[in-house]
């Protein structure tokens, strides 16, 4: 059921992303999605009653395996939120230059784009 949260999130992102004609909502697209995508990697490597991935010598190792949350995708997300951030402000950054450029941020009234 969460995957599907998870997809119907990546829609409405995808909706803005490709519908709308303001460039700020066109930002606030790419956010969704990619906050729907960071979602779904950490639901992939989520386990029911799983235990924190730190194994200490009193654990038995084989049922630490069976039982601990997955890291790796909780790590890859922290990337990737980095990395999301940085081109969350690229885009910010790129949107106020054409607003200053052409005063709007309608993509339909701006007729040239050239430097």
């Amino acid at each position: 059921m969460i995957y599907v949260m998870c997809l119907a999130l990546f829609v409405v992102g995808l909706y803005g992303i490709c519908c709308k004609k303001n460039l700020i909502k066109i930002v606030l697209g790419f956010i969704i999605m990619d906050y729907a995508v960071n979602l779904f990697i950490i639901l992939i490597g989520y386990r029911k009653n799983g235990i924190a991935p730190i194994l200490d010598k009193t654990m038995d190792v084989e049922n630490f395996a069976l039982s601990s949350v997955d890291p790796m995708p909780q790590a890859m997300v922290l990337t990737a939120i980095v990395i999301g951030l940085a081109v969350t402000a690229l885009m910010v950054a790129i949107c106020v230059r054409i607003y200053e450029r052409y005063g709007t941020f309608d993509i339909t009234k701006i007729r040239k784009l050239k430097g």
